[in-house]
């Protein structure tokens, strides 16, 4: 999942020591064979094959006990009954000082804020700049075609299910576009994705949806050359 590269990479340079699971059953497994001491924080993302959700922060509460910050994170609001097991909750995109907010107990008014931020023009220089104070010009550019890639080769997933009428497939893959390109600031793609997400493959105009994407990442490759020079 891109969101864990992304968010691995962006911790590691914030002098995080970071552990990165594909699954809920591979992190538990791994506390469970663990002989250090329990993590400050965990972060599960609220859409992942496996265990997830309330059952997840249940059974890792169980395994750490409760010096440990579990947090939820997801590309779209949630109910807050949804995550009562969790003591915080990211909506993405957010940044690692959000991250030690979050830590820090000031999830829910970071949740609140987050909230209310909409996407407005196709590269967030907040999110960009950011990025670019910590990190050198290789590593911006990896990041950045890293996100790009994945996403596109996600739009080819979308095709594929939307080929095969499979209606989850195809909002499951927005969902991570979404989430992904919102991490890296990538504003118009996050948002063109959450409206795929929410339209779902029956729209009417999908094939339109797929070029207005595939424009809008041309046009944000563009502006991020134009950043480099």
């Amino acid at each position: 999942m891109l969101t864990r590269e992304v968010l691995t990479l962006l911790a590691e340079e914030a002098s995080f020591d970071v552990e990165a699971y594909e699954s809920g059953e591979e992190a538990l497994e791994a506390l469970a064979q663990s002989t250090a001491p329990s993590p400050q924080a965990i972060l599960a993302d609220m859409q992942m094959d496996g265990i997830f959700g309330d059952t997840l922060a249940r059974l890792l509460r169980s395994a750490c006990g409760p010096a440990t910050a579990i947090l939820a994170m997801s590309g779209t609001a949630v109910q807050p009954h949804v995550i009562q097991s969790f003591d915080g909750f990211l909506l993405k995109p957010f940044s690692i000082d959000d991250l030690r907010a979050a830590i820090a107990g000031q999830a829910e008014e970071l949740a609140a804020r987050l909230a209310s931020t909409a996407p407005a023009q196709p590269l967030n220089l907040n999110i960009y700049n950011a990025f670019r104070a910590g990190m050198n010009a290789d590593q911006l550019r990896q990041l950045y075609a890293m996100s790009l890639d994945d996403a596109e080769r996600r739009l080819g997933t979308m095709r594929q299910a939307l080929a095969a009428a499979d209606d989850t497939a195809y909002r499951r893959a927005a969902h991570a576009i979404k989430g992904g390109c919102g991490m890296v600031g990538a504003a118009e793609l996050a948002a063109i994705a959450a409206r795929m997400e929410e339209n779902g493959s029956e729209a009417i105009d999908n094939i339109g949806a797929f070029d207005e994407f595939l424009a809008a990442a041309a046009r944000l490759r563009r502006i991020l050359d134009a950043q480099s020079r």
